[in-house]
């Protein structure tokens, strides 16, 4: 038995020298994961996830001024062999929101967010505001009504009345839209997207500026992971002094301006 217990005895205490000689990690080695972990955040903000302030109120109240959200890039994007098993490519789906670079070339390199209505081969047009799409009334609960105006006339009978230089109007899209219509619908051509904002009575969309084309699609909006209290004014201050004055007020107002319940809200 003594025998035994010293046979015991050594082993565990030769286990316990193992455990306490293992080598501690290097500095060399700790940078070379730290890198490791930058490198692969660098990767998907880069090509994966992409972030984008909402800065209008076209898509109330789906997505409000001052929605930061995260874009998959990937979802909508061309495929790719050897990625194509981790990511869920598809096509752009109705009622799908995206982000993209506005097709109108005055406004070249500018980020929107719409809903997409339409897809190609799909016919649209409204009557007293409401959204038909291959001849049924669309449902649309997100819908925001508060500034509808029946009056006006070209935005709620689409395509039916014609632009009559409405300033809004993309004078491009004004020359090219009789080409899409077709017994009274706008017909949406191929590789193309017809979107709307979801505070229908204020956007200003494809109806005004055209067809989104697939090239044009950045991505979906995941979630928001940060919402602040933002005048609807703010995005056309471009000055310095202007920009720095409302950092400076984000950062005297953080807490008591986030809006708390917003935060990781998933966009639908």
């Amino acid at each position: 038995m003594d025998a035994l217990a010293k046979t015991l005895e050594k082993k565990d205490s030769r286990a316990k020298g193992e455990v306490g000689e293992k080598p501690r990690e290097t500095t060399v080695e700790f940078l070379a994961s730290l890198a490791a972990v930058l490198v692969t955040g660098l990767f998907i903000i880069t090509f994966v996830v992409q972030a984008f302030e909402i800065p209008s109120s076209s898509m109330e109240d789906t997505l409000l001024i001052g929605d930061h959200v995260f874009v998959n890039r990937e979802t909508f994007a061309p495929k790719t062999r050897w990625v194509e098993p981790l990511i869920p490519y598809r096509q752009v789906r109705r009622g799908d929101i995206v982000v993209f670079l506005h097709p109108d070339p005055a406004y070249a390199g500018t980020y929107v967010v719409k809903r997409i209505i339409g897809v190609p081969g799909d016919r649209i047009h409204l009557r007293d505001g409401v959204v038909y799409r291959n001849g049924q009334a669309l449902n649309e609960p997100y819908i925001l009504h508060d500034r509808d105006d029946l009056s006006d006339s070209y935005r709620n009978e689409f395509p039916a009345v014609p632009p009559n230089s409405d300033p809004n109007i993309s004078p491009i899209w004004e020359s090219e839209l009789p080409q899409y219509i077709e017994n009274g619908d706008l017909v949406v051509p191929p590789g193309h997207y017809f979107g709307m904002g979801d505070h229908r009575g204020v956007s200003l969309d494809s109806r005004y500026w055209g067809f989104i084309p697939q090239e044009n699609i950045i991505g979906r909006p995941m979630f928001i992971y940060w919402s602040f209290e933002t005048p609807a004014d703010e995005y056309q201050k471009t000055d310095m002094g202007d920009r720095i004055g409302f950092l400076a007020h984000v950062v005297l107002h953080f807490f008591d301006e986030t809006r708390w319940k917003r935060t990781l809200k998933v966009v639908r």
